[in-house]
């Protein structure tokens, strides 16, 4: 394989600055450096600041294998099989180590010995075959992601014109984008959550094979999908990402049911509103840094297709309850087989939707009982979306908002996040140990 020379560009040329570089991860680099290995800063945040952004993340890349970054570092730990990384935790703070990747595959050894080896669609089941630095920079996803910040010398090593993208606002996929998309379906979802997310144009050869590779997606772990939903969506450009996701197919292979109810259902605008309305609102929370919990935006986005159901179960006589809930089963029960949820996010959301009912009894004792609960709260918010998108007609949302404003509730630990209810819960210590 033909070796790359990157363009070198000297510190006076790029915003680049230790400054700027998270203490930790220049400690991470050094340590690197002082035991013969070579340690960059490299992905997005390199790209976040020469964007003029506060990077949130800072990845290195390395000659040493994981092991031997393993070693140098007693608050490591070894992750991954299809791609193996080093996390290495300073507190809260967390810095990727990642080996340079290389391209050679071993395909002459059995499938069971091969370092890298690929599915019959294409997609790399393993991929533990390290390389050089331009070997790795032509692995990487996008060319505004392939940039490498050395901390020896101050300069930006850039082996694939990435910089030259970045000032043009141009999102391009590194190589041949059928054969990167087949690689790993989820390159599709990053393509969308970094135009969107950067106000970029994605280049025309890197979109044009995602119309038809959309669905490649459903050969991606429903459990990996679900983490990847919720960075779509948490990404402070909610409402762009839809509309993108939909545009390319890409909301069809994620959510199937859902899209068929948005584009066939009689009141389809109304649930569009609802959903629009509800990343909005989601957009906005991020904006001024409030929590915004994946229980409550997955009870969003499976709403359309949840009332669509509950209200045919309605017209025929059976009774509110006992209609929603079998309209919620059989949705999650379809769901699960494309995006996983865990139990304890689901168990929220069908509080969510049942208070939907619950907030309804706005006579007697009922309203002061509801106030109490945890998830009133969320389910409050709810409730206003949907008569924002007038899917639900009336004042109960006027009513619940004075109310809560004549009988304020005292707040507590469990209300802090908006889903009424910590994520966790405390482990409890075991009564028998003593220290």
């Amino acid at each position: 394989m033909t070796q790359l020379s990157p363009v070198q560009i000297p510190r006076d040329q790029h915003p680049v600055s230790r400054k700027l570089i998270s203490d930790n991860a220049l400690k991470v680099m050094h340590r690197l450096n002082s035991n013969g290995f070579q340690a960059y800063l490299v992905g997005g945040g390199v790209r976040d600041i020469l964007l003029g952004n506060a990077p949130k993340d800072f990845d290195i890349a390395t000659d040493a294998h994981p092991e031997e970054v393993h070693a140098l570092f007693k608050n490591s730990r070894l992750i991954g099989r299809r791609f193996k990384l080093v996390h290495i935790l300073f507190g809260r703070e967390m810095i990727e180590v990642a080996t340079f990747r290389g391209n050679a595959a071993d395909l002459e050894q059995p499938p069971e010995e091969q370092l890298q080896h690929q599915s019959e669609h294409g997609m790399l089941l393993r991929d533990n075959v390290y390389g050089t630095m331009d070997e790795d920079a032509i692995r990487r996803d996008f060319t505004i992601n392939a940039l490498y910040y050395c901390p020896k010398d101050f300069c930006l090593y850039d082996f694939v014109d990435g910089k030259s993208d970045l000032e043009n606002r141009r999102l391009k996929l590194i190589g041949d984008p059928e054969s990167r998309y087949r690689e790993d379906p989820v390159r599709m979802l990053r393509a969308v959550r970094f135009a969107s997310k950067l106000g970029f144009e994605i280049e025309s050869k890197t979109a044009e094979p995602i119309y038809e590779l959309a669905t490649l997606l459903n050969n991606v772990a429903a459990a990996r999908l679900f983490d990847e939903v919720l960075k779509l969506f948490l990404s402070g450009s909610a409402q762009a990402i839809f509309s993108d996701l939909r545009k390319y197919g890409l909301f069809a292979a994620l959510f199937p049911e859902i899209d068929h109810t948005l584009n066939r259902a009689d009141n389809r605008e109304q649930y569009l509103q609802f959903l629009n309305a509800a990343f909005r609102n989601t957009d906005a929370r991020i904006k001024v840094d409030k929590p915004v919990t994946p229980a409550f935006l997955y009870a969003a986005l499976l709403w359309p297709e949840i009332d669509r159901l509950w209200q045919q179960r309605l017209a025929k006589g059976e009774s509110a309850f006992p209609a929603l809930q079998a309209a919620y089963t059989r949705v999650l029960q379809e769901q699960l087989k494309y995006v996983s949820i865990p139990k304890r996010f689901t168990l929220m959301m069908k509080e969510i939707w049942e208070f939907q009912i619950r907030l309804t009894k706005t006579q007697g004792r009922a309203p002061k009982q509801l106030i109490q609960q945890p998830r009133f709260r969320a389910s409050y918010d709810f409730l206003l979306l949907r008569e924002e998108s007038g899917a639900q007609p009336g004042n109960l949302g006027k009513f619940w908002t004075q109310f809560q404003k004549d009988n304020p509730v005292a707040p507590s630990t469990a209300n802090k996040n908006r889903d009424g209810g910590p994520l966790t819960r405390k482990r409890r210590r075991n009564p028998g140990r003593r220290r």
